[in-house]
């Protein structure tokens, strides 16, 4: 087994690339034509491997979901136009109507926005604190197929009792999705704690330039597809671990058409080569920056996973290999957010997670403005809370700049 840096760098030439060339090159042809019928008959009904349409398989798009899946020591990976179509095509593909299931309820605010349309649709969810695995278990019905959790909540930085859910979906056959956008496959292997799927923001860490939008689902093989109702008879030809996986490419990215170009792609995969490197750096910072505002006498909370006064500290520390490179903070009464979010310099006033540039928002009017105040107390944002995904400057200058802005 090679490293992880060592897998992504040399993932595409494991196929042979065109020309020798070191990186798969972006084709970006939509059909591909075939000499004899049959061919192109036997490629549609899954018969043989090769491509068809590009809303559904592309040369380029396929050689980053064979990264992906090997990152996450997956079997198989479908990827999409972003991530939020990841997770919407994972559902729409897998569950039905009066079908139900488990969320956590520390989410990003376009899932749980997402979430509430699948509801008013007839696929009802119930929203619970999983950084315990008993409020899980009282939720689940009869009628239950999956739990959906992330492994480090934004903006708020809950940890899942990620372990502890995926025993207990293991002994009730619940399907286990786990969304490891803010660990990512460098920090955190959903497989090892048993998670069904695993969802990545692409757009995020791994691809980390902030210039291209993405999003995957990969499989696992740790769940039994022949227990699960929903699958259709015309997945069932294959491989049985690849059931699902086949059944989210067909009914959800070709029926959706939320398909991947292959541009993006490139970027995607050139990206994912340095996100140890960058992620390392990353985690540095956010840490030294949560530990200096942790004791500044104008901030009166942080909200960061590598803080021993974290509630999941010690569970964040047992399951990743850091504690993440975002964290959440909020100032003492009386000095004002959008103030000191004026005062910065070298930090970005802007959305995004991942980028090599240090990102501030304020979160309660911003990117959770739509969930109302009721939800947001639920999910414990107060209206003061700021964000912090950090990037790969300085520390120096990141210290220099919260300091001044603070003064």
């Amino acid at each position: 087994m090679r490293g992880f840096t060592t897998s992504i760098v040399h993932s595409d030439r494991q196929d042979g690339i065109e020309h020798g060339a070191l990186h798969k090159p972006v084709h970006s042809s939509v059909a591909y034509g075939y000499e004899h019928p049959q061919g192109l008959v036997d490629v549609f009904q899954g018969k043989s491997a090769g491509y068809a349409y590009g809303r559904q398989v592309n040369p380029t798009v396929a050689a980053l979901e064979a990264k992906v899946t090997g990152m996450e020591q997956g079997v198989a990976s479908v990827c999409f136009s972003t991530g939020m179509a990841a997770i919407g095509s994972l559902l729409f593909a897998l569950l039905r109507g009066g079908d139900h299931f488990v969320s956590s309820a520390f989410l990003f605010g376009n899932t749980t926005s997402l979430f509430g349309s699948f509801a008013a649709h007839g696929v009802d969810v119930t929203f619970v604190d999983a950084t315990g695995a008993r409020a899980v278990a009282q939720a689940v019905r009869p009628e239950t197929k999956l739990v959906f959790v992330e492994t480090i909540a934004n903006p708020r930085t809950q940890v899942a009792d990620l372990d502890g859910i995926g025993a207990l979906c293991r002994e009730r056959g619940l399907v286990y999705v786990v969304d490891n956008t803010i660990t990512t496959p460098y920090l955190f292997q959903p497989a090892d704690v048993g998670a069904s799927l695993v969802v990545n923001s692409l757009t995020k860490y791994i691809g980390g330039h902030g210039n291209a939008l993405g999003g995957s689902v990969t499989e696992t093989g740790r769940f039994d597809w022949t227990t699960f109702a929903n699958i259709q008879t015309a997945y069932k030809r294959s491989d049985a671990a690849k059931w699902a996986i086949t059944q989210i490419r067909k009914k959800g990215l070709r029926d959706f058409g939320a398909a991947l170009g292959p541009e993006a792609a490139h970027h995607l995969g050139v990206g994912a080569e340095t996100l140890a490197l960058r992620l390392e750096r990353q985690c540095a910072n956010a840490a030294a920056l949560a530990t200096f505002l942790h004791t500044h006498e104008k901030v009166r909370q942080v909200y960061y996973p590598g803080l021993a006064e974290h509630p999941q500290h010690a569970k964040a520390a047992a399951l990743f290999r850091r504690p993440g490179a975002i964290f959440g903070f909020e100032l003492v009464e009386g000095v004002d957010a959008f103030t000191f979010l004026e005062r910065l310099d070298v930090v970005v006033k802007s959305t995004n997670l991942g980028d090599n540039r240090t990102l501030a928002i304020p979160v309660a009017p911003t990117i959770y403005h739509e969930l109302g105040p009721k939800r947001r107390a639920a999910m414990g944002i107060a209206d003061s809370l700021i964000r912090i995904s950090a990037g790969i400057e300085d520390v120096e200058d990141l210290v220099a700049d919260f300091e001044q802005a603070l003064a």
